[in-house]
């Protein structure tokens, strides 16, 4: 996880198909100085491209896009880069592609008509690798969740280790982070990932982070 203070503004990526949209993200970020705009994406599969050539610490996305949808563009960007963090902006709360989005990977998710403020703490947050949902987002997300989730943890148990990549994971730290904080390898981690998921019944690593708040697991006990 990245410091700012150490490591420079944090490095967004816009990816919109509207020009005056583009041109606004990049008016209101630049305006901080902890916030850089490294590269802009007019599609969806312009936006695929350009995340696997500049890595940016941030992308900032839209889900309706020409060329290739804003859904379709995250899930093969995670698909290459798991650890990628990715904000969706819309003008569609209500959309079902909202939900599809966060289980490509998508960590936060907020409306176009957002004060700028909030969009901007929004990008810090999913930076830090915290989760930042739009409360409409988030509702539909544990609606979803709930619908088929017992109150007590369900599927296969897991197992000691695990437990403990799942804490890290509702911590928002990345393989690598959670791989020495364990004193493990990162292929270790991969395999503990895959194996909860798998065992709860869960898509993605935001729903993972999600599920430990929901059931008690985030916090240590002391």
């Amino acid at each position: 996880m990245k410091d700012t203070a150490d490591n420079g503004p944090i490095r967004v990526m816009i990816s919109d198909d509207h020009p005056i949209v583009r041109q606004g993200l990049r008016t209101v970020l630049e305006a901080y100085e902890d916030m850089t705009i490294v590269a802009v994406a007019e599609n969806g599969a312009q936006a695929v491209l350009l995340v696997a050539e500049i890595r940016p610490d941030i992308l900032v996305i839209d889900l309706q896009m020409p060329v290739k949808d804003g859904v379709t563009a995250i899930q093969e960007i995670i698909q290459d880069n798991p650890d990628a963090r990715i904000l969706v902006l819309t003008s569609f709360p209500e959309d079902d592609n909202v939900l599809r989005a966060i289980k490509a990977g998508a960590m936060g998710f907020h409306v176009k008509d957002s004060a700028p403020e909030h969009l901007v703490e929004a990008i810090r947050a999913v930076h830090r690798g915290e989760v930042s949902l739009h409360y409409l987002a988030a509702q539909k997300l544990m609606r979803e969740i709930k619908q088929y989730q017992p109150p007590h943890l369900r599927g296969e148990a897991l197992t000691p280790r695990e437990l403990d990549v799942l804490k890290c994971l509702s911590r928002g730290l990345t393989n690598q982070e959670i791989a020495s904080e364990l004193s493990v390898s990162v292929r270790t981690v991969t395999t503990h990932v895959r194996n909860l998921l798998d065992k709860l019944h869960l898509v993605n690593r935001t729903q993972a982070a999600l599920y430990a708040i929901e059931h008690g697991i985030a916090r240590n006990p002391e």
